[in-house]
């Protein structure tokens, strides 16, 4: 099994859940910083040029929510998927909460800051993008209350994603005045087989620089 990741990206879900599942697995890094996601044999496993992407045989997976659930299911024994109906579904609400409603609003953050060249960064789709992040943030506040894990009784691949798009928000100070998030953030990395948080994984690219 082979993960292509770049250390500080969506990658973190998927190494994630392998560390969790005690999985042995090939690191591959690709140097985003290096356009070595736009290379030919990269772009033959992932058209898109993006990482995560999931080599396991002659399957290749790609987009993290995606991998991870695989990876749940192929390790059934290992629990962090649940195995009834009711809690599959209550998994895949909080995954999609995730990625939509959470992690879109930081995406057009990093764009309007960083990704886009200046002379098509809209400063107003950042007011709003902030505005739409803590108001879905604080629906994920008040889920939180007495509540360890996001889905059930037990961790799930819901919360690899979850703390890892919190983390995303804390970086930018979007998490302040949501101290279940920033409780759960925390007790989730202090997990023995947790993955590296997003600073970590920058400074360990600059460390190697």
């Amino acid at each position: 099994m082979k993960l292509y990741e770049f250390a500080p990206t969506r990658s973190i879900r998927v190494r994630w859940t392998l560390q969790e599942l005690g999985v042995n697995f090939e690191a591959i890094p690709v140097n985003l910083m290096a356009g070595e996601h736009r290379r030919p044999e990269f772009l033959e496993i992932n058209p898109a040029g993006k990482v995560p992407a999931l080599v396991d045989g002659d399957l290749v997976l790609t987009e993290s929510v995606a991998i991870v659930l695989y990876l749940a299911e192929k390790y059934p024994d290992k629990g962090l998927l649940p195995g009834d109906l009711r809690g599959r579904a209550e998994v895949n609400r909080w995954l999609l909460f995730t990625t939509t409603e959470l992690e879109q609003p930081l995406w057009r953050i990093a764009r309007h800051t960083a990704l886009y060249p200046e002379d098509k960064r809209l400063p107003g789709e950042v007011v709003l993008a902030r505005e739409d992040f803590r108001a879905m943030a604080e629906v994920l506040e008040k889920h939180m209350q007495e509540r360890q894990f996001i889905a059930g009784d037990s961790v799930t691949v819901a919360d690899f994603v979850a703390a890892y798009t919190l983390d995303w928000a804390n970086d930018i100070h979007l998490l302040d005045g949501f101290p279940r998030l920033l409780a759960y953030m925390k007790r989730m990395y202090d997990r023995p087989h947790a993955a590296p948080r997003i600073a970590q994984a920058f400074a360990g690219l600059k460390a190697k620089a």
